[in-house]
């Protein structure tokens, strides 16, 4: 018999962030998360995002044991603002056993039919800055921390119980030996005058601060477009720049204004931290900090975490004055493979700025959705 029970104490919490350190815990790929930035999430005196949004934490049971676990979220600007009547459910693992992740999306789909919303849809976070997808290709690499990992058998339990594919995105990588810089520098010199933009370099973390803001407020014009967007909140924007800013080596983020000093367009670039991570196996202390400072200074890997151009200079070639600024950047440290967080399979625009470096698609992975 599996039973639900919902994690309310700080306890219970602690149980649905660790389950994964058991389901997992003979893989090579998974990545574990900072156990306690994990807590933190899902913490509301914490998280800003409970400001406008709600989540319940729910951990099934079998014989007494923890067999699976869920979130159900509302994300009630997505709801009331663009009337996006959605359940989202995320942070959704189980062992292989189908009344098991029954019980835990008939969980989920209750509390959206009282709310009366119109169907279920996940894994997804609160926002576009979480995890997204159940991973259908590439089990054999191991996951960046930015992404969620899964066994195989998932994607056959959402099918089964009645979801249908809503959205599919795909991860690329490619080696930094395939960037031939001819087929960048000249332009970016051009459209730097054209248009009259400056790049702008960083060597502190402190530099970046006073940018912060403009580039979230960036990040909701260039992302407004695509079918998952969410805005990031004046609350939201505060917590991501404790959270994210100071794990991201400052000669990573790259921003290009324009002559007025006005912000138009954004890049962060992070270390890969998946090895690093899986050696910490959920704690910063006592080495487990000291993994990931050796990632942050020396991989030689890199994940391409987030690009974002103005509405109005996209499409103009202003990616090129971006991969220039990278390029001395990463020749300099000796970069051997830089990665792709999952893209939406269907968005053209952002795989045609990397068709010129040949990359490979090595993970697949899709959001899916059944009618409540």
């Amino acid at each position: 018999m599996i039973t639900i029970k919902e994690a309310t104490s700080k306890k219970d919490i602690k149980a649905f962030v660790k389950f994964p350190f058991t389901l997992y815990k003979d893989s090579k790929y998974w990545v574990p998360p900072i156990i306690r930035q994990e807590m933190e999430t899902f913490d509301r005196d914490k998280n800003p995002i409970f400001k406008d949004a709600e989540a319940r934490f729910f951990l099934a049971y079998k014989n007494n044991k923890i067999v699976g676990r869920v979130a159900a979220i509302i994300n009630w600007l997505e709801v009331n603002k663009q009337d996006i009547k959605k359940m989202r459910f995320g942070w959704f693992d189980f062992i292989d056993d189908l009344e098991v992740s029954k019980a835990l999306l008939e969980t989920i789909e209750n509390i959206g039919r009282r709310h009366q919303l119109e169907y279920a849809e996940g894994p997804v976070g609160f926002s576009n800055l979480d995890k997204v997808g159940v991973m259908t290709e590439g089990f054999d690499s191991i996951a960046p921390m930015i992404t969620w990992y899964n066994y195989p058998y998932y994607i056959n339990h959402y099918l089964e119980h009645g979801y249908e594919i809503e959205k599919e995105y795909s991860e690329s990588k490619f080696p930094f030996s395939n960037v031939e810089p001819d087929s960048f520098k000249k332009a970016q010199e051009l459209i730097k005058r054209r248009y009259k933009l400056k790049a702008l370099k960083f060597t502190k973390t402190e530099e970046v601060m006073p940018y912060a803001d403009k580039m979230f407020d960036l990040f909701n014009k260039s992302y407004a477009s695509l079918a998952s967007f969410v805005e990031i909140t004046d609350l939201q924007k505060a917590y991501f720049k404790s959270k994210f800013v100071s794990f991201v080596n400052p000669e990573y983020i790259k921003f290009v204004v324009d002559e007025n000093d006005d912000l138009i367009a954004f890049a962060i670039v992070m270390p890969r931290f998946a090895e690093a991570l899986q050696k910490a196996n959920g704690r910063l202390f006592p080495v487990g900090f000291s993994h990931i400072l050796r990632a942050k200074k020396k991989s030689k890997d890199v994940i391409f975490y987030l690009i974002g151009v103005h509405p109005e200079y996209q499409n103009k070639g202003v990616h090129a004055v971006i991969f220039n600024e990278y390029y001395d950047v990463f020749k300099e440290k000796g970069i051997k493979t830089c990665y792709r967080t999952p893209e939406l399979e269907d968005n053209e625009a952002i795989h045609k700025i990397w068709k010129h470096f040949g990359p490979e698609v090595y993970k697949r992975r899709k959001t899916l959705r059944k009618a409540l």
